[in-house]
């Protein structure tokens, strides 16, 4: 309807020029030179206004150009104080300028939205051109799991973790890809996947890190689970009659020691022989209902208490054990009021275990140190660790120590530390090692 306006002003300008110029003709025809030149002022006014007009509109159209060119749509073109034919045109300038304006702030609003979208997702996001390697944007889900606070590149990369930078580079779109990410140490298991796009003429390759250690140690777990319920029920099944009848037959044995000849202390032998197979029927049986435990714990009561009371209760537990092997224990909690909110007496048992292992791992060093420490991450979760100054583990090792069954103790039942790992899992958190030879060992509790 604006530029309606603008158009009748222009129009109405043109009729009057042609009937001027129409009535100028016609004195001119007709020899009647004084009315032409008369009437030649008017006409000269009429082409100089109409040139005027026209060069102003085309300042005004230049003005608004260099502000939408500038994307300066707080740009308001003062309609009152323009000339009556350049209204329409000012008003329709800050018609388009406001809603531009609107498609700005929709389109910035969209975006917030999807950016916050993208930081709340524990999935990382990296994207960068396929040109010069650029990075366009990374999520602080992809920070946090790489240890990272920017990549200017994509080949900034590679002075982290070279083997990750090919891996990214070399994944092409559609592709999906399970490795290893190895921040602070450790060794999470990811699953990339690629995607790539095209604007502005650019080319852009989207890439998701999708944390999938989680999911990998649940299925883990239950397969462990299900397999452990069958080999206990099969193995106590098979060995209780084994124990009951060793017991039987020594029992018969002294019931016919009288009719029975004693060469060569064979009766000893025989009874000597018979407590043998009892006494290793008895320890399996025992070693069998030691791994129920895995089994046992399904569920938690959930309470909260302060970490320094969890802190204090384990120090007054282990405190004699401590002083007795002369081990220095320090805790650290710059937050003495951080909370918890877990099933304390299993957090309590974990705890106890691994303070256990890293007394175990310390008692040939000089000035053997434990600690314990207690914060809050990026993420607001809350973070336990217990570390320790020992011998340190090798990296085959390290890869071990969660599976039930495995141990490098010489009387070790290979259970402590699969309880851990279940006992986390359970309450929706993980646990993690860091472990350098003869440099010591962390352990990390993340609920």
């Amino acid at each position: 309807m604006t530029f309606k306006k603008y158009e009748l002003s222009i129009l109405s300008r043109v009729i009057i020029l042609f009937v001027i110029l129409t009535i100028e003709a016609y004195f001119i025809v007709n020899s009647e030179i004084v009315y032409a030149i008369m009437l030649s002022p008017v006409l000269i006014y009429q082409v100089f206004n109409f040139y005027l007009f026209h060069k102003r509109a085309q300042r005004e159209v230049e003005e608004f150009v260099e502000a939408i060119h500038y994307r300066d749509f707080s740009r308001h073109f003062n309609v009152k104080l323009a000339p009556a034919g350049l209204q329409p045109l000012r008003a329709g300038f800050n018609e388009i300028n406001l809603a531009f304006k609107q498609i700005a702030r929709e389109k910035e609003t969209q975006y917030q939205y999807l950016q916050k979208i993208l930081e709340l997702v524990d999935t990382g996001i990296l994207s960068y051109s396929i040109e010069d390697g650029k990075v366009v944007w990374m999520n602080e889900a992809l920070k946090n799991l790489l240890q990272v606070p920017y990549l200017r590149t994509i080949d900034s990369l590679d002075i982290r973790d070279a083997a990750l930078h090919a891996q990214v580079k070399d994944l092409k779109p559609g592709e999906t890809l399970i490795t290893e990410v190895h921040p602070e140490k450790t060794a999470i298991k990811i699953l990339l996947s690629a995607t790539a796009f095209q604007t502005d003429g650019s080319m852009y390759k989207l890439i998701a890190f999708q944390n999938i250690n989680e999911a990998l140690d649940e299925t883990e777990n239950n397969a462990w689970q299900k397999l452990l319920r069958v080999l206990t029920h099969e193995i106590m099944n098979s060995v209780a009659p084994i124990s009951s009848l060793a017991g039987t037959l020594k029992d018969r044995l002294h019931e016919s020691l009288p009719v029975l000849a004693d060469n060569n202390n064979s009766v000893e032998d025989l009874e000597m022989g018979i407590d043998t197979i009892r006494r290793r029927s008895e320890n399996l049986l025992k070693f069998v209902d030691t791994y129920r435990n895995l089994n046992k714990i399904q569920t938690l009561t959930l309470t909260t208490a302060y970490v320094r009371d969890i802190f204090e209760n384990l120090y007054q537990l282990m405190e004699p054990t401590l002083e007795a092997k002369n081990i220095e224990l320090d805790v650290i909690l710059k937050d003495t009021s951080l909370q918890l909110e877990a099933d304390i007496n299993l957090v309590e048992q974990m705890l106890i275990n691994l303070v256990i292992n890293a007394i175990d791992a310390v008692k040939n060093k000089a000035n053997p140190v434990i600690s314990l420490s207690g914060s809050v991450n990026s993420n607001k979760k809350v973070i336990i660790k217990v570390s320790d100054n020992g011998y340190g583990m090798e990296p085959e090792i390290m890869d071990k120590i969660f599976v039930p069954f495995f141990t490098t103790k010489k009387t070790g039942s290979g259970i402590g530390l699969s309880l851990c790992k279940q006992i986390m899992q359970l309450h929706k958190g993980s646990i993690a090692v860091q472990s350098a030879v003869g440099e010591g060992t962390t352990f990390t509790l993340q609920f």
